[in-house]
């Protein structure tokens, strides 16, 4: 039955709303929640709703800090978490201490949430007893090239949003019904990301993608990536991807301004990539058996994690 205060008049059909209640049965079922946050548009809404069905004192929310964190991304998941007065915890990320993580193979991404998990275990023996551990997985995730999963696996974090069968729409759906400020927010995955795999990831290169990026925001762009091309006889290489609006909107002296403070940051060259703004576009040089073979646990069994439908 719909609670006081509930979105769910808001929902807009019966199917998304069967998946809020699902979603709400499955956290209240949970004595305490530990949340791996990020402030995107996925842990927003787990921490939200946690934060609803929970009540402050069950639920606490933890967010790495490190170079592949973006300053920005961090202010704003210190406001949200005090927005919705849920306990955020701060903690230094030591990913970089991993020489796996640094050489950015194909499974870097299983690195980093080995080191979020493992620190969250540290904050889960200091918890209330029965506190489980929580990601902002959604449903689209199972089916594309995440090797994250598998750490979130091994550590026995869950991941109730995939579980309610929520996909990315729905997330943004219910955080518009929530009136959440992420509902909209674009992807934005950590810095480390914008590497191509086999380049070694370094907190200098990340530094100087993150403030070419800013430049990127400051002409008011909102979906963008900058990838860092490292090329020692040419010097680093900064490739674009821009929406077609944007690309078409940058004024060619915008563009001479743009290649000179990238230069300034330590790029020799500025290219605009001419297939556009393709997130996870690094992933496209990885064989099918790697993007499906990393031998990653799903879940689907564990917790029931409904099995997305494959695209026509």
């Amino acid at each position: 039955m719909e609670t006081p205060g509930s979105p769910l008049e808001r929902i807009s059909g019966a199917p998304l709303r069967e998946r809020w209640l699902d979603l709400e049965a499955r956290l209240r079922a949970m004595p305490n929640v530990l949340i791996g946050f990020s402030g995107g548009a996925d842990s927003a809404l787990l921490a939200a709703a946690a934060r609803r069905v929970l009540g402050r004192a069950r639920v606490k929310a933890c967010i790495a800090v490190g170079p592949s964190l973006p300053a920005r991304e961090l202010r704003e998941a210190r406001a949200f978490a005090a927005r919705l007065d849920i306990e955020l915890s701060e903690y230094p990320a030591t990913e970089f201490s991993n020489p796996a993580y640094v050489a950015n193979g194909p499974d870097r991404c299983f690195h980093c949430k080995a080191d979020l998990f493992a620190h969250l275990a540290r904050f889960a023996a200091d918890a209330p007893p029965g506190s489980v551990l929580l990601y902002g997985g959604n449903l689209d995730d199972t089916s594309d090239y995440r090797p994250g999963r598998r750490a979130a696996a091994e550590a026995g974090a869950r991941a109730p949003l995939a579980e309610a069968g929520l996909t990315k729409a729905d997330v943004r759906a219910l955080s518009r019904a929530l009136g959440l400020p992420t509902a909209d927010k674009p992807a934005q995955p950590c810095l480390s990301s914008r590497i191509p795999y086999g380049q070694a990831v370094t907190p200098e290169k990340l530094a100087a993608v993150e403030a070419g990026e800013e430049l990127l925001a400051a002409l008011g762009f909102r979906e963008f990536r900058l990838r860092h091309y490292a090329d020692p006889e040419r010097g680093d290489l900064a490739r674009l991807e821009l929406t077609t609006a944007d690309r078409d909107a940058l004024l060619p002296e915008q563009r001479v301004k743009l290649a000179a403070d990238l230069r300034a940051l330590g790029f020799a060259r500025m290219e605009i990539d001419p297939g556009g703004f393709r997130p996870g576009n690094l992933n496209s040089v990885l064989t099918p058996e790697v993007r499906f073979g990393f031998g990653e646990r799903t879940q689907v069994e564990d917790h029931k994690i409904p099995k997305p439908t494959p695209n026509p």
